[in-house]
């Protein structure tokens, strides 16, 4: 039987890698890194975003390397609420949230958003343990208050 341990690194393939940089690391936080033969990559936490210009994939390559076809979950140390305030200031349209979501490890809250060639982006934060409750309210319902 394997055991798998962890996620080292995934690729996306993008329309262009200067954009995709550009949004990763300006919006995200991420660090761009240079690798092998000029190749770029995205860093955060103990894992790496690799880089593919599309039309120009590094071989080997998925089966159909496509921009756009990506669905991303990302957990933040950031609260959710400073999240939602950076990417309004980047004027990053949140397409979504924020909305409860059940992550690999608990309850988590999300926003989700779309990068340049239009995967859809997540960023989320999990519930803490007492967080919640039958009477605690919801992010959801946090944000309906404030409207």
């Amino acid at each position: 039987m394997i055991r798998i341990d962890r996620l080292d690194h995934l690729v996306l393939t993008v329309a262009s890698i200067e954009e995709s940089c550009e949004f990763y690391s300006g919006v995200l936080g991420m660090t761009v890194e240079t690798f092998g033969e000029g190749r770029k990559a995205l860093s955060f936490g103990s894992q790496k975003i690799n880089l593919h210009q599309a039309g120009h994939e590094f071989e080997p390559k998925a089966m159909r390397p496509t921009p756009g076809s990506a669905d991303l979950c990302f957990i933040a140390e950031t609260p959710l609420d400073a999240i939602i305030a950076h990417l309004e200031a980047m004027a990053v349209p949140i397409e979504q949230g924020p909305v409860e979501r059940t992550g690999a490890m608990g309850q988590i809250s999300s926003v989700y958003f779309r990068d340049p060639d239009q995967n859809l982006v997540e960023l989320s934060n999990y519930v803490t343990p007492g967080e919640r409750g039958d009477t605690a309210a919801s992010p959801v319902d946090a944000m309906n208050a404030r409207s």
